[in-house]
């Protein structure tokens, strides 16, 4: 299939024209009812088409007895209703339905509920609709104007999610959000009875507007599916996959949740190697790996290998340094050129300028904070890095410092990048001790970094993670292009 037919195929659900929703009540309060007004509230324009055995109107809008009596079909079906009503009405749609995702439980996730959700399966097939889920709880569109979420950007962005779990996927909108995703998309898949993770990766890759993907999976029924398209992909955009059940705990856990069997994880490993996806531990490690993807461009002549840290806070670098090392990220102390084009600029005694280049509170408050500037063009000029990361422990600046000297940091920061376009990766540190007007600041320089394509961390070990993972895809593309 061809990306072109892909795309097509997929625009009903990420591009929705007419919804329809199953299970809304006339007393507005059930959960249907709320996902109207959310995407409503979102700025869905396109017709919304409540479901309703006997009422007339809900919510304002014109009710209807059956899928199959919309006035126009519908391409995407939100259905939250009893299990076992479910395999009727999708059947009776008579192909007037093109996807329905269904929020309910009690199917395969549970043993009583497997015959069942081989009828849904089958029912949607009669039905001539593609089925998301069961036990899922949604989509989340922005350039389709749906959410099932309360909180998350309108903005369109370049991240794609598929997540096994509703529950990881709104935290996936709500914690990737603050930390500055955007999203292309992001589509909850549940058990997986017909459409799955590589049905939603194949999407993916043929999608202009998607640069990097992001899984949350439990298991891959046609496992041997996905690893073909990810091999065949190449790594031309970077999957990144949090795997849940790579314990035997871990195991029974997703059995439960989703009904899966997730497998052996050596099989996961495998699978990264080979085809260059990069797998993660944690949400936190999802979410900043995305991050740098979204905002840095991988190298295609040599993986990233030499950092230069910069920043206040010696146990701070001592301790970052120790820790790139382990990630295969090394901090190499500058030659002499460069360390006497520094030592230069006559920086007060307690600066050090070997790399890591160490700054006190009373060297970068020089020029009110516009002295990081010249430390940076330097570097730039002369220490040939290939990363550089400009770490700032904002609360040291509190009650010391003029407000201006930590604005400007951060603007001499972001307006180096415009001197020395594409000449290293810049990635920025912003540490907190939590302090609210501390933190709303730090929330106003992530934003303004963002949006110029610089990531924003809260610890350099995220950072570091994160340059590791940018790292390892590097490497891989470039050995397949030599290949």
């Amino acid at each position: 299939m061809t990306d072109h037919n892909i795309l097509e195929q997929y625009a009903p659900l990420f591009m929705p024209r007419t919804v329809a929703v199953i299970g809304a009540s006339t007393k507005g309060t059930a959960l249907p009812n709320v996902f109207m007004r959310r995407i409503r509230e979102f700025g869905f324009e396109g017709a919304i088409y409540p479901i309703h055995p006997s009422a007339a109107e809900i919510d304002g809008l014109p009710a209807y007895r059956a899928l199959a009596d919309t006035p126009q079909p519908v391409d995407y079906a939100y259905i939250a209703v009893s299990a076992a009503q479910i395999p009727a009405m999708l059947a009776a749609a008579a192909g007037h339905v093109r996807f329905a995702q269904v929020i309910s439980s009690g199917f395969g996730e549970v043993d009583e509920g497997r015959q069942l959700q081989q009828q849904l399966a089958a029912a949607a097939r009669a039905g001539g609709m593609r089925l998301l889920g069961p036990n899922c709880l949604g989509i989340y569109t922005p350039r389709g104007k749906v959410t099932f979420t309360e909180i998350g950007p309108k903005e369109v962005g370049h991240v794609g999610i598929v997540s096994q779990s509703g529950g990881l996927g709104t935290d996936i909108i709500r914690r990737g959000m603050g930390r500055g995703l955007v999203f292309s998309g992001l589509i909850t898949v549940g058990n997986c009875a017909d459409l799955g993770p590589s049905d939603l990766l194949e999407f993916y890759l043929a999608d202009p507007q998607t640069k990097v993907i992001g899984f949350y999976i439990e298991t891959a029924k046609d496992g041997r599916r996905l690893f073909e398209i990810l091999r065949a992909a190449r790594a031309r955009k970077p999957v990144v996959m949090l795997k849940g059940g790579r314990t035997r705990q871990g195991l029974a856990a997703a059995a439960s949740h989703t009904g899966s069997l997730a497998g052996d994880d050596r099989a996961w490993t495998a699978l990264a190697r080979q085809t260059g996806c990069v797998l993660v531990d944690t949400l936190d490690e999802f979410i900043d790996t995305l991050l740098i993807f979204q905002t840095l461009a991988p190298r295609r002549q040599h993986p990233t290998r030499r950092v230069v840290l910069f920043g206040n806070g010696g146990g701070t670098s001592v301790l970052a340094t120790d820790y790139f090392a382990r990630l295969g990220l090394d901090v190499t102390p500058f030659g002499k050129h460069t360390i006497d084009a520094l030592a230069a600029l006559r920086l007060p005694p307690g600066t050090s300028i070997t790399n890591p280049v160490d700054c006190p509170v009373s060297t970068l408050q020089q020029d009110d904070g516009r002295v990081a500037e010249k430390i940076l063009a330097e570097i730039y000029a002369d220490g040939k890095p290939e990363a550089l990361v400009m770490h700032l422990n904002l609360a040291a600046f509190v009650g010391r410092t003029k407000p201006a000297v930590l604005d400007n940091l951060v603007q001499a920061a972001l307006r180096v990048q415009t001197h020395f376009p594409g000449r290293a990766h810049f990635v920025l540190v912003l540490r907190s001790d939590g302090e609210p007007q501390l933190e709303a600041r730090k929330r106003e320089f992530r934003d303004q970094a963002v949006a110029l394509g610089i990531p924003v961390f809260d610890e350099m070990s995220n950072a570091g993670h994160a340059l590791a993972a940018l790292q390892a895809h590097e490497r891989f593309v470039i050995s397949r292009s030599a290949a």
